[in-house]
């Protein structure tokens, strides 16, 4: 079972209320929140406040990514936010296990994003540890970026990894996920979870996001309904 997450970084901030009712009319269930400091990526985004409001507001998961240094102290501060997720990057962590098991002690599912220049054999001791692999396409940092392709190379590689481990942690996409990329991701094993922005959903291409994301459903196989491993 698959599902597309919208980056909620790339909406209208303007007019976030509106976006987030449309995105639930859309039937979106899990929303993708990038949370960066400025140092770890040449860019800041979605404050604590923000998320909190987002999650007050709207029935949908968080998934927060978090493109910082010092994961530890940002896991302690969104975890007011709730979040269903959270994903950070190895590089960040001097000591990834601890990391991991504070992400879960919080009640949080703890996720390894891996940045396109990170070798993905770097994750493999940690593979047990964790409910999620969040594969960066992009760069962290901007939407709008040119999709990665020889990342396709290392998500073949962790499909072939997990088919020899009985835990199986889900696979999450982002950057420049649109149909003629998931098309390439979906013959080298596809993903479990698709984060959308710019290119195929937060645009000014005609259509409403129920118009958008009904044929990315469709190509994926979703269902209108999160994976189970999604929420317990």
């Amino acid at each position: 079972m698959k599902t597309i997450a919208p980056s909620i970084m790339c909406a209208d901030p303007l007019k976030l209320a509106n976006e987030l009712d449309d995105l639930k009319h859309a039937g979106v269930k899990l929303l993708h929140c990038d949370v960066m400091d400025g140092i770890f990526v040449q860019n800041d985004a979605m404050g604590l406040y923000v998320l909190e409001a987002i999650q007050a507001y709207s029935p949908m998961h968080l998934d927060i990514h978090l493109a910082t240094i010092e994961p530890d102290k940002y896991i302690d501060l969104f975890q007011t936010a709730k979040p269903e997720f959270i994903s950070f990057h190895l590089e960040t962590s001097p000591y990834p296990e601890k990391t991991i098991q504070h992400i879960r002690s919080l009640g949080i599912k703890p996720s390894i994003a891996v940045h396109p220049d990170t070798r993905i054999e770097a994750i493999y001791p940690y593979l047990d540890m964790i409910d999620m692999v969040l594969l960066m396409t992009v760069k962290p940092g901007f939407a709008g970026q040119k999709f990665h392709y020889h990342v396709l190379e290392k998500l073949s590689k962790l499909h072939k990894e997990l088919s020899t481990r009985s835990h199986k942690p889900l696979i999450e996409v982002d950057g420049n996920i649109q149909s003629e990329t998931i098309e390439q991701i979906l013959t080298h094993g596809s993903a479990d979870v698709y984060v959308v922005g710019t290119a195929a959903l937060f645009n000014q291409n005609p259509g409403s996001y129920l118009q958008k994301l009904t044929p990315l459903r469709n190509q994926i196989g979703e269902n209108n309904s999160l994976p189970s491993q999604l929420v317990e």
